[in-house]
This record gives C-alpha cells, structure tokens and sequence, in this order.
C-alpha cells in the first residue's frame, strides 16, 4: 500500500493536462480499435463501422478514391526516380506499375473473361484493395491515440522482464512488437533499422525483432477477419492471433537458421539498454508522462500519421493488386501452388484429424501466405468451418514473411538478411503456427 501511495503522489507531480493526455487518449485509441459496439444492427469495432460507412454510402467516390491512390503508386518511383536503386526496388517499382493496368480492368470492367471473373480482378479490387486503401489511412489517425501519448513506451518498460529471457532481445523492442500489431511492420522496421544503426540492437537481435515482431497491423487484420467472416469473434481473434505469433517467435529464434545469426552491432558501436530492475511501474509512468508532455497537439499528430497512411497505401495497394493478380491466376489455372501445398499437407493432414476441414485446401493456402498474406483469406473465404477459418486467419499474420511487402521492406533495411533464411523461417512460423492456431482454437470452439 505504501508503494501505490507512492506513485500516487509521483502521478500528482505531473501535469493534470499530460496526465489527461495519456489516460484519456491512450483509452480513445484503445476504444476504436478493441471494443465491438452495436451500430445499424452489426456489432464490430468502431474503426470497422466508419469504413463500412464510407464504403457504403460513397461508392463512387470510394472506387475512384483507390483508383487514384493506385496510379500515385504505380508512378511515385518513376516520378522519384527511385526505381533502380537496387534489384529488389526494380522489382517492385514494375510491379507497381502493373497494379496501375489491374485497376483500370477494375474499375472500368474490361479484360480477358479469364481474370475478370468475379474471385479474381473484382474480388481483388473491391472486397480486399478498396477496405484496405480506407481502413489503412483512417486507423492511421486513430493510432496516434495510441503511439503518440505514451501508452506504447509505458508497455515497453513494463515488457522488459519478458523480453530478454523469452526473445532474447531488449525490453525496448516489445515497442516494436507493439507497434507492429497497432502501427504497421513498415513503422516497426522503421524503428528496428534505425535503433540497429544506433548500435542499441546488435545484428542478431534485429533479425529477431524484424523476423519475430515485424508483422501487419490491427487495420489489416481486420480485413482479413472480414474476410473469413471473424468479425463476430474479433478481440478473440486480434489476441489469440497476438499470443500465438509471439510463442510461434519464441520458438524460432531457438532453432536455425535465427539461432546462428551472429551478435555483432552496426559498425562495431554498441549502446546496450540499462536493465532496470526496481521500481519499473515508477520508471514505466515516467517514460509514458515525458512522450506526453513532449507530444505534438492532437490535430497535428493525426495529420502526421494520415499523411503517413495515405503514402503507405500507395506503397501497399498497387502491389497488393498485381502480385495478388499473380498469385491468384497461378492458383487458380495452374497447379503450381497445389504441388508447393503438398510441402505443408503432412501437417495439415495430422489437423484435420482435429477438426480442420479440406486439408489440401488449407496447405494451399498457406503457401499462398509466403506470396502475399492476404491470399489465403481471399481462397479460403467463409467456406469452411469456423475452426478452419480461424487458423487461416492466424497463419495470414503470424507467418510475417511475404513477397509482396515485408520481405521487400526488411531487405531495404541495414540489417543483414538473406532470402533464403527468411523462406525457411517463413515454413517454420508456418508450421508452428498451424498447429498452435489449430489446438487453440480446438479450446474455444
């Protein structure tokens, strides 16, 4: 009692206006992006109610909103000339630039009945690109209630006891864990390279952080829960999801090749992280009061992080529609995927005697997780029991690693990565992933 006393009296000696700041900002945020309410007869969080409502009230300018955030896309790297800064960056600036074709097939229905077809260049565009391209920028704003008032840097000091034993890595990177689920891997990666470079992580602990943490965000997830039909069961699914890919992280870095990336620091500068062993709720206020009062004003932070949202839709939908056009014509007319599935049918066989339906189908999917990590939503849709839902669901997050985005985006980084290691670790998460998800939710449903 004496020590709640205390804090009490250390909270007293803040500001009353910082101390509103990261209690009734960090609850904001916590509100729009965790707690289902009932509006027009659904119940979901609010965050999804307000793009449903955009969405369905102004279609127009909704489709022709994304078709133009496509096109800034698909020519922002010709019109930077930032296109042949790297192999990789090559890559992709072409195939932002075929997302431009995709959309205007899209939008103005024209192309080969083959791709036309309502499951591929519709499907593509209207029930994945455009909630995507909304849901992306919108939660943008709202995050800043919950990256921008201290609520982030609060948790990261009171996760520095578990960090260290069960990721090996410094308290400070559930910051980026943290801010993978509620920001983006792009945000997270951000903060990794630049922490790296700062020698606070070592090159091993930013492989864990960047391979281990860096996956899509809350607004992405929701995408995929809508598409699975999850959204009844959301915080459920959000938490689970969360849990999961940190035990499934766990357990990689233990085993290679995470296990043999060698411990050494950007330009041999090392600046470890000062341990803190008492008084962590004392030094955790502390951390989270000093973001509030050294904090941008609300409406300044929210047009920061929506400019940053808008700018990541036209890095992200462009190749969301031409890899995803790729990944889903190759599934779709050939048996490329079908024969990379049967990798994972071992696996998905043994589920299936725990009550996953369509074995085949499932491994399938996951392989079309390494492409782009919305395909195995997209295949799977709400055609199959709940229980195989849910796991698709999981592994389109936990798996982390894929084509058409994060492995791009760690590769730009200073941090050593190889390809090759990143699809080994990407069929181990996988893996672990797939059973974990499957005996979870053998608990709940």
């Amino acid at each position: 009692m004496k020590e709640i006393r205390l804090k009490m009296q250390e909270i007293k000696s803040y500001k009353p206006v910082n101390i509103l700041k990261l209690i009734v900002f960090s609850l904001i945020g916590i509100s729009m992006f965790f707690i289902p309410v009932e509006l027009m007869g659904k119940k979901t969080i609010p965050l999804d109610h307000m793009v449903n409502i955009i969405k369905d009230y102004f279609p127009t300018f909704t489709t022709f909103y994304i078709f133009a955030i496509v096109i800034a896309g698909g020519l922002l790297p010709f019109i930077k000339k930032t296109y042949n800064k790297d192999k990789i960056t090559f890559t992709f600036s072409i195939l932002k630039f075929l997302g431009i074709f995709v959309a205007i097939m899209a939008v103005f229905n024209i192309g080969p009945q083959s791709i036309m077809k309502p499951s591929i260049i519709p499907f593509l565009y209207h029930k994945l690109t455009v909630p995507v391209g909304l849901v992306v920028p919108i939660g943008a704003m709202f995050l800043s209630f919950l990256i921008g008032y201290g609520l982030l840097e609060f948790i990261g000091v009171l996760m520095q006891p578990v960090m260290r034993p069960i990721f090996k890595t410094p308290g400070k990177s559930a910051i980026d864990a943290v801010a993978s689920f509620v920001g983006s891997y792009s945000l997270a990666l951000l903060i990794t390279n630049r922490v790296y470079k700062e020698g606070k992580y070592s090159a091993k602990e930013a492989f864990i952080i960047a391979t281990g943490f860096s996956t899509v965000s809350a607004s992405f997830m929701i995408i995929v829960a809508k598409t699975l039909g999850l959204m009844d069961m959301w915080n459920m699914y959000f938490w689970s999801t969360l849990v999961i890919t940190f035990i499934t992280t766990a357990i990689i870095i233990r085993i290679g090749p995470t296990s043999k990336i060698k411990d050494e620091y950007y330009n041999g500068i090392c600046k470890k992280e000062e341990e803190i062993k008492s008084d962590r709720l004392k030094h955790a206020i502390q951390e989270g009061m000093e973001v509030a009062e050294n904090a941008p004003r609300l409406l300044s932070c929210i047009k920061s992080n929506l400019i940053d949202g808008v700018m990541m839709t036209t890095g992200i939908l462009p190749t969301i529609l031409s890899v995803g056009l790729i990944g889903l014509v190759l599934a779709e007319y050939t048996p490329i995927f079908d024969v990379l599935g049967y990798v994972l049918y071992p696996v998905t066989y043994l589920l299936s005697l725990l009550g996953i339906e369509s074995p085949v189908l499932v491994a399938k999917a996951c392989t079309l997780s390494l492409v782009e990590m919305f395909l195995p939503a997209t295949l799977i849709g709400e055609s199959l029991n709940l229980l195989t839902r849910y796991v698709v669901g999981v592994i389109s997050i936990s798996s982390i690693l894929f084509f058409s985005a994060s492995i791009p985006c760690m590769l730009s980084t200073d941090i050593p990565f190889k390809i090759k290691d990143m699809v080994i670790i990407w069929f181990e998460r996988v893996v672990i992933a797939l059973v974990l998800a499957t005996l979870f939710g053998m608990l709940i449903f």
